[in-house]
């Protein structure tokens, strides 16, 4: 039975008369009708990948590929052991070099075959590496001021007997020199830049623990290189050199940026990405389209400031997008 002065509002449930007329969110009581496969006029059945839509210009993805990809958090796990077949065992030279695997999901996404991407900071060749990895193998040109990152890229470009990519030893603020930029349009731009003096701080926790050293781990000790540079200087350097690089990119393309936040201090939350973005929407024609959140599995988690004090395992990375829309 009902009891007095209530009314019901569907099995189990109920609802007073005060609140009655109050809707249910349809979807709450519909039963979903799912998602129907369809071709449609311009679909194109490939099987278990699902359907092709020909006006795709992004990619080459069919909509159930393309889903998985917009999901906002993205877990992998690819350890440095089993990396080897990306060249880890040279790549390592590199502090914080890119799995080419993941290079390869996100060019996949933003490129069709036999476009081109563009690196303004191609460490030891994630990007190339990537791109080379993708089937068909897409085309890139790389950027890196440590001569060493560069030679170690070739070395294991090399030995995986993967399509060669271009990658130039200059510095990112000199792109507009090199012919192999300037003759061309780029169809994306994915990098992972040095971030500020991230990687020049002593490694005060695990490491110092682990191994008993903590000697900060530069990327290059160059006066140029804006991983040496302080927050505001470095923001305000890489806007400089993406706006640059954006010169090269075809209108409603990507660019594609890695960003992972410093730990949080008395003086500041240390949001890093979110500079990062503040900073790169200045430049009139780029507009900020959301991130992915990539989180590591194969990092391990360690029992930061037991037992006084909550110390975050920072597991995860920012993955920016942007997208190219000149004003019209």
């Amino acid at each position: 039975m009902v009891a007095r002065g209530r009314q019901r509002l569907w099995k189990g449930f109920t609802m007073s008369k005060s609140d009655a007329k109050t809707k249910v969110p349809y979807w709450r009581e519909l039963e979903s009708n799912g998602r129907k496969k369809r071709e449609g006029k311009y679909g194109i059945d490939l099987g278990e990948r699902g359907i092709y839509d020909k006006r795709n210009k992004l990619n080459e993805l069919t909509g159930k590929e393309w889903i998985y990809f917009t999901n906002s958090v993205w877990i992998t796990a690819f350890p440095p052991v089993a990396g080897k077949d990306s060249g880890f065992d040279l790549r390592k030279i590199h502090p914080s070099p890119k799995p080419p695997e993941l290079i390869k999901e996100i060019v996949c996404f933003f490129t069709k075959s036999n476009q081109w991407i563009l690196d303004p900071f191609a460490g030891v060749g994630g990007t190339l590496i990537g791109a080379s990895l993708c089937e068909p193998a897409r085309n890139a040109v790389g950027i890196e001021l440590n001569k060493d990152y560069v030679n170690a890229y070739k070395k294991v470009n090399s030995n995986l007997k993967l399509k060669k990519q271009e990658m130039i030893c200059s510095d990112a603020r000199n792109i507009s020199r090199h012919k192999k930029i300037k003759e061309r349009i780029f169809d994306l731009i994915l990098t992972d830049p040095p971030y500020s003096d991230m990687m020049a701080r002593n490694k005060n926790g695990q490491k110092k623990k682990l191994y008993g050293k903590n000697d900060a781990s530069k990327f290059t000790f160059d006066d140029r290189d804006i991983g040496n540079l302080n927050r505001k200087d470095f923001l305000e350097e890489l806007k400089s050199i993406i706006s640059l690089a954006l010169k090269y990119l075809k209108d409603k393309g990507y660019l594609v940026i890695f960003c992972k936040d410093f730990q949080p201090t008395d003086d500041s939350p240390n949001l890093l990405h979110n500079d990062v973005i503040n900073k790169l929407i200045e430049i009139p024609c780029l507009r900020y389209r959301g991130l992915r959140i990539w989180h590591d599995q194969a990092m391990d988690l360690y029992p930061f400031g037991y037992p006084y004090a909550f110390v975050m395992n920072q597991l995860h990375q920012y993955i920016l997008i942007f997208r190219k829309e000149l004003l019209t």
